[in-house]
């Protein structure tokens, strides 16, 4: 049983990472640089899991009580979760795939935040499935592994548009992503946290729809300006 949990948990990352690798189709990345961004978000995961419950038991937050007050809730969910985790994903992708000769397209961005991303939520997701089961390991399949891969796109989107610019302009654009990427994030995780408005959890929903939307969009437009692309060469 254990085995099939962890391949059950293992599973969504590795199929949106084939996805993405798949969706590159003017020039691939190196496998190597690719796995070393999935290890590299795979070890972000314990200074994020320091930083979150050292904030939560500082504050006393349990996302298991029902009485947690909205506010904390939002707190938690943009300032902690959302910062903390995004931030630390953004880091890795600046300051080490960003400055890989690889990253030669607008689409790179996408890619390897992509892979830094899903190190991340596969290995969350390992812990989560290990502790709550199939039931857990069938929801976070179709929610919390693909948000994490959503995030990173539009993350990614920014930094592979910051290739473009120079000095302030590209920080600036870098930036954006980061702070897109953490509003989401956070807007994710607060309906999750708070238990004031119970129906409002139901924007779940709407907000993975909405998220896949803008992913989808955002791939679209750097695979069609790449300069890899066959009709600009």
């Amino acid at each position: 049983m254990t085995l099939i949990y962890l391949v059950m948990a293992l599973a969504p990352a590795l199929a949106i990472a084939l996805y993405i690798y798949w969706k590159d189709k003017h020039e691939k990345e190196p496998v190597g640089v690719l796995v070393m961004c999935f290890i590299l978000g795979v070890l972000i995961c314990f200074p994020a899991g320091f930083w979150n419950s050292g904030v939560f038991e500082i504050f006393k937050f349990d996302l298991a009580d029902k009485n947690n007050d909205m506010l904390v809730s939002f707190f938690m969910a943009f300032f902690v979760v959302g910062l903390g985790e995004e931030l630390l994903k953004y880091l890795v992708v600046v300051l080490y795939a960003f400055r890989k000769p690889s990253f030669n397209e607008p689409f790179d961005g996408i890619v390897y935040a992509v892979m830094v991303s899903l190190g991340f939520a596969a290995f969350e997701n390992v812990i989560y499935v290990m502790e709550g089961g199939l039931g857990v390991a069938i929801m976070r399949m179709f929610t919390a592994v693909p948000m994490h891969a959503a995030f990173a796109v539009i993350m990614g989107y920014y930094i592979g548009l910051s290739k473009y610019y120079k000095g302030n302009a590209r920080t600036e654009k870098s930036l954006k992503g980061l702070l897109y990427a953490v509003l989401l994030h956070g807007f994710y995780d607060f309906v999750l946290f708070q238990d004031d408005i119970p129906l409002l959890k139901l924007l779940i929903f709407p907000i993975i729809v909405w998220a896949f939307f803008l992913c989808r969009k955002a791939m679209k437009k750097h695979l069609d300006v790449s300069p890899f692309h066959p009709d600009r060469k």
